[in-house]
């Protein structure tokens, strides 16, 4: 592993991105997304992305000095034209009107159209959180999940993000994807030169594979779940599920239209679509915050299965990685991470990462 100061890391995924035009604000925001999920141990939605959103502005199917517009609005809802900009700018936008329209109304529901892939999903849902709102975001992504039953994908990784805010400095932090890993984890596999577990995805043949080449290549990921034997049929429809909420409600690209995020093409937006929604529980049973707080610290003194495994709420993995990271002030990257690195520094002319310590 190559070990990184976060600021360093920080601030060439910023070089990165002004090196292909990117507005400074654009490109901060977008590195700041990239940071935060090397920060909370989701990896492959970190520098893992960085050259694919690089490649997506290059290539015309991103513009990142576009502004998004509101098409439509009413007192609680938004629909958001993207304009082709970065998935965080788009985000931002978009989950600001929502928690504007919560706090005057209650509720906020933003969709949004002609956007780019926006990052960990749990980012936005938790900004609508910091308000005090529970916040949710859901986006849809290329084609992947193949339905059981079906040796073709058919729809995204589709993630559900749910943050709440409790009491007590407590939060509730859902970020999952519908599928059984996100594409970035088996990504990250290949990057490790490891198999990846069963369960995960299909090879050609229908059958579970543990070559994360062929699972790439193959591009069928198992759905939540897994086989229709273990349920797989409820992540396939809360993917589906995912699709309506985005790319069918927004007239962005949606399911079997979304091609490969690797196999852009020149000048083609990806025309992604996201929902942003904001609620303030305080419209509903006064005391939502000391329930919720009663209930996470509940979980947690639930008997584990293993005593050295705690039983953990959702959320304490990523808060727990994210405040080692803050102490260390570093983050750290596989050894092909620090080498693609090297070469995008290279090819985009900008300073290299400074790697602090090699282990």
């Amino acid at each position: 592993m190559g070990t990184v100061k976060t600021s360093e890391a920080y601030r060439f995924m910023v070089d990165c991105f002004e090196a292909v035009g990117t507005p400074t604000e654009a490109a901060e925001q977008q590195a700041e997304l990239l940071i935060q999920a090397d920060k909370i141990g989701h990896s492959s939605h970190g520098l893992n992305r960085l050259e694919y959103y690089i490649n997506d502005i290059t290539m015309g199917a991103c513009i990142p000095n576009n502004e998004p517009k509101i098409l439509k609005e009413n007192l609680s809802t938004a629909w958001v034209d993207a304009n082709n900009v970065l998935g965080a700018t788009a985000s931002h936008f978009a989950m600001d009107i929502a928690i504007k329209k919560a706090k005057e109304t209650g509720v906020g529901w933003v969709t949004v159209k002609g956007s780019n892939h926006n990052g960990i999903a749990g980012w936005w849902a938790q900004k609508a959180a910091k308000q005090g709102l529970l916040g949710m975001a859901f986006t849809n992504t290329s084609s992947l999940l193949t339905p059981t039953r079906s040796k073709q994908p058919a729809l995204g990784t589709n993630p559900i993000s749910v943050v709440a805010p409790a009491s007590q400095g407590e939060t509730f932090y859902l970020d999952m994807a519908t599928t059984a890993v996100a594409v970035g984890k088996i990504e990250m596999q290949r990057r490790k030169g490891e198999p990846i577990p069963n369960g995960w995805a299909q090879g050609p043949d229908g059958k579970e594979t543990n070559d994360p080449y062929v699972a790439l290549d193959t591009g069928c990921l198992m759905p939540l779940g897994g086989g229709e034997t273990t349920s797989g049929y409820k992540g396939y429809g809360l993917s589906a599920m995912v699709e309506i909420f985005c790319g069918i409600s927004s007239g962005a690209r949606y399911g079997h239209h979304i091609g490969p995020w690797t196999h852009s093409e020149v000048g083609v937006p990806n025309n992604l679509g996201h929902c942003f929604v904001a609620i303030d529980p305080e419209n509903f049973a006064p005391g939502f915050g000391n329930r919720l707080t009663e209930s996470i610290q509940h979980w947690r003194k639930l008997e584990p299965t293993d005593p050295n495994v705690p039983v953990l709420a959702p959320g304490d993995k990523e808060k727990m990685a994210e405040k080692e990271a803050n102490i260390r002030g570093t983050v750290s990257y596989v050894p092909q991470q620090i080498e693609s690195s090297a070469a995008l520094a290279k090819r985009l002319r900008v300073k290299p990462m400074e790697v602090v310590e090699d282990n």
